[in-house]
């Protein structure tokens, strides 16, 4: 299978270090598509593709385009793809907030996915939720699992206009996480812990209470309640939060993230 990636930064090179690891293309067939000399030299030192300066026949000339660039850049590069893609190419774009059908009118394909990963899918552990055009078929959505999955779990809905809450939930969703580590590490260094315990157990606990959600029965409710004893430490923290609506700030937090993405793709 021949593969394009157009956007060799982080998730493009996740693409192309995952596709030859899994032998779902040689790297032969794998062209990396530079922006310049610099950036070539740079894709070359890697040895995971074959490497092109600027989109060419070669490029163009693949059964999967995969669109990785910035959705600002997008403008630059639709001239030069507009009619050239093979006929019968898929093209995956994981552009946050370009709508399929800008996309096809753009391109000038009929053939197009949607998808939005996040960050866990640079270690194998990301979730994928992509959407397509009417023209792609069985086909190609096999061949779209067959290469995402290799990034983590996948997930298809018909809806595109949920991609705009799938960008806010899981896609920022690792940003979020984040933060809430960030916040634990920091007040426990302010209680006097060294910033190495600190990390430690924080990250540890984050890391078994995962497990916890991801085995237990209990739904995170009773979970919760297992933790906090009545008149206990726990649920002197929770009473904190609840008093400071902390659930409706991190609500309104996440549907902002939903509304700034539908103002991108101009919903």
């Amino acid at each position: 299978m021949k593969i394009s990636i157009i956007g060799c930064g982080n998730m493009g090179l996740t693409y192309a270090r995952s596709f030859t690891q899994y032998h779902k293309s040689n790297k032969n067939d794998l062209i990396l598509v530079a922006k310049n000399e610099e950036h070539a030299k740079k894709l070359a030192e890697l040895n995971i593709g074959a490497v092109t300066i600027g989109i060419d026949e070669k490029s163009l000339h693949c059964d999967v385009l995969i669109l990785a660039i910035k959705p600002q850049d997008l403008n630059t590069i639709t001239p030069i793809l507009n009619g050239k893609i093979k006929h019968d190419a898929l093209v995956i774009s994981i552009l946050a907030g370009i709508k399929i059908e800008r996309l096809k009118n753009s391109l000038q394909h009929e053939y197009i996915v949607r998808a939005m990963p996040n960050m866990p899918a640079q270690y194998g552990m990301g979730i994928t939720v992509y959407t397509a055009s009417d023209k792609v078929n069985i086909h190609h959505i096999s061949t779209v699992e067959n290469l995402l999955s290799t990034t983590g779990r996948t997930f298809m809905i018909e809806d595109e206009n949920l991609m705009d809450g799938v960008t806010a939930v899981s896609g920022s969703g690792p940003a979020y996480f984040y933060y809430f580590v960030q916040a634990m590490i920091e007040t426990a260094k302010n209680m006097g812990f060294e910033e190495s315990l600190a990390e430690l157990l924080v990250l540890q606990t984050m890391h078994g209470s995962y497990h916890v959600i991801n085995n237990s029965d209990l739904d995170l409710g009773m979970l919760i309640k297992k933790v906090a004893s009545k008149g206990g430490t726990t649920e002197a923290a929770l009473e904190v939060l609840k008093k400071n609506n902390f659930a409706d700030i991190f609500s309104s937090a996440i549907l902002r993230a939903e509304a700034r993405s539908k103002e991108l793709s101009g919903n």
